[in-house]
């Protein structure tokens, strides 16, 4: 075997073991099956009693079991995962727009082309500056401005410091999406495929989606929660993004396990519109030492490529 893939596997079991196997925390059984629908075809009246986290024998039926490791109901996915600060951070310098972040992500949630929870960006700071490639997620601020608008409570964030939304409670009226400084957030038409995903719903996974309601990355904490990686990081095929917990000061992108404290040091690492004061868990190391010129970025459909038409660059390009 490959020696680079066995490094990449011995480090993504060291990560697995050290920062998530060992605070990973189960949600009571009467919680985790209350809302799951059973196929009355495939009902045998077969009950099987469990023992909770928190002590108390609970009788479920057979069928539910299956859904154990899969489903967190709306109520249990306000808790976050105890002990835990989840962070992410996106080295520039690796991106060469792949859009397999985007594309895995949009395959996980059942997204349409056209409404995408990760984005990726052709920035030009001037018209003298170097054009570079960036993700953008939602960024799961620590002072999250769509929490503080929303009127219902849909929009609510974790003790693990992830921001989710809960379309049960959803009315629609905008105000996050308004709030929100980062354009994270997109509203959910009636077009949409994700509506009608035959699943229980969690804002854990954010699908089925509701026509009405709004809805973004949600760093994929149905992932986490069975030790693996978010879409995006597991997807992308350069390592851009890594993931991990800033309380045991560790992050990976499948390849690397480092010190999130260090790679930030070294790398200079620094948070989009850090001025606004939201206080992001998604941190940027700058686009020095570029591995990729950016030109490999524009190998896509006219539909994407047309969004990048204003940045000077591409004006310039287009010109010669």
């Amino acid at each position: 075997m490959d020696n680079s893939l066995n490094e990449r596997k011995n480090n993504r079991r060291k990560f697995l073991r050290v920062s998530f196997l060992t605070g990973l925390s189960a949600v009571a059984a009467k919680t985790v099956f209350a809302d799951i629908p059973i196929d009355p075809e495939k009902e045998t009246g077969e009950m099987v009693t469990l023992l909770s986290p928190d002590g108390q024998l609970v009788k479920v039926a057979k069928e539910k079991i299956n859904y154990m490791e899969k489903y967190i109901s709306p109520e249990a996915s306000r808790k976050g995962i105890p002990h835990r600060k989840f962070v992410m951070v996106i080295d520039l310098a690796k991106c060469k727009n792949a859009r397999k972040c985007v594309e895995n992500c949009q395959k996980a949630h059942h997204l349409p082309p056209h409404q995408e929870f990760m984005k990726v960006y052709l920035m030009q700071e001037s018209e003298e500056a170097a054009p570079y490639w960036m993700p953008k997620p939602c960024f799961h601020c620590d002072k999250p401005l769509c929490v503080s608008v929303c009127p219902v409570g849909a929009t609510y964030k974790r003790s693990d410091g992830i921001v989710l939304i809960d379309n049960e409670r959803c009315i629609g009226c905008k105000f996050c999406m308004t709030g929100c400084p980062y354009s994270a957030r997109q509203f959910n038409w009636a077009d949409s495929p994700f509506l009608h995903v035959d699943q229980p719903y969690s804002p854990e996974t954010s699908v089925p989606g509701k026509e009405g309601t709004v809805s973004k990355c949600d760093f994929c904490p149905d992932m986490i929660r069975d030790g693996k990686m978010p879409h995006c990081v597991s997807a992308c095929p350069m390592g851009v993004i890594y993931f991990g917990d800033q309380l045991e000061d560790i992050v990976t992108n499948g390849e690397e396990t480092i010190r999130f404290s260090e790679l930030i040091a070294a790398r200079s690492g620094y948070r989009h519109l850090e001025d606004l004061g939201t206080k992001p868990s998604v941190y940027y190391l700058p686009p020095v030492n570029r591995q990729f010129p950016v030109d490999r970025g524009f190998d896509h459909e006219d539909e994407i490529n047309q969004r990048y038409k204003d940045v000077p660059y591409v004006k310039k390009m287009h010109k010669n």
